[in-house]
């Protein structure tokens, strides 16, 4: 079974990545109106850089959503197969938060 724990990591990666792909672009946009050789040569490594960036992230979450997938289609399978193993471990992690809870 996947970890859950590491799918939403990579999730939150993707979304911060995401956010540093925009900031960016707003920040070549900001600076469009610099004349220069040099800012107009920079500006175009990284126009060339984010777009490659675009491409990375959305492969890297088109996986994530496959590998999330199969995790739902693997728990499906599992609880149809064995329902009463899926209630047992469903009552005894109930079990296990409810003492928790009661401890505070």
């Amino acid at each position: 079974m996947p970890d859950l724990g590491n799918e939403a990591s990579k999730d939150k990666l993707v979304q911060d990545f995401k956010l540093v792909i925009a900031d960016a672009e707003e920040l070549l946009r900001a600076t469009a109106a610099q004349a220069g050789e040099k800012v107009t040569a920079a500006r175009e490594r990284i126009q060339d850089r984010i777009h490659t960036a675009k491409i990375r992230v959305a492969e890297a979450e088109e996986a994530l959503m496959v590998r999330t997938r199969a995790a739902a289609r693997v728990t499906d399978e599992f609880v149809h197969d064995k329902p009463w193993y899926a209630v047992g471990i469903a009552a005894g992690v109930g079990l296990i938060i409810g003492m928790l809870i009661g401890r505070r």
